[in-house]
């Protein structure tokens, strides 16, 4: 599944893909804004929280890690696959490279074609699930252990 395809199939139900934005404050901010580790609240990644860190394998069924939902109530905001979102990759604001033995490592995709993924799929470590960590794709690049989710009214 690609962005592009993702894109295509919300659009055909008037829906969008969520935004970067939409997405953190779905998994990572509870009413009244207040910002927490994880989409379950402070405890460290475990087994019931998500499909991450190789656990199964492979994508489980929709719904198997009920303690894993935000404060809203929404699930699998990280874990069983990265989220799609209707973000291009760019640096933020004062954006300078922390890897000095690979300092263009982001950099180079900072190019306009291609898009961000937040959350985690079943083939991610624990220890990159967290509100700071982007994966990006190009738009019509197929095999990413990604899924999506489209919002609108």
């Amino acid at each position: 599944m690609s962005v592009a395809e993702a894109l295509a199939f919300a659009c055909r139900r008037g829906k969008s893909l969520p935004t970067e934005a939409q997405v953190h404050r779905a998994a990572f901010c509870g009413p009244g804004d207040r910002e927490q580790r994880y989409p379950w609240g402070d405890a460290e990644p475990g087994q019931d929280h998500g499909n991450f860190d190789f656990h199964h394998w492979s994508p489980v069924p929709a719904g198997s890690s009920p303690r894993g939902a935000s404060p809203w109530g929404v699930e699998e905001l990280v874990g069983n696959g990265w989220e799609w979102t209707d973000t291009p990759f760019a640096p933020f604001p004062g954006f300078t490279p922390y890897m000095t033995h690979y300092p263009d490592y982001s950099r180079d995709f900072f190019d306009g074609k291609h898009f961000v993924l937040k959350g985690a799929s079943w083939a991610t470590s624990s220890d990159l699930v967290r509100p700071s960590f982007r994966n990006w794709y190009q738009a019509h690049y197929p095999y990413v252990f990604a899924k999506f989710r489209c919002v609108g009214e």
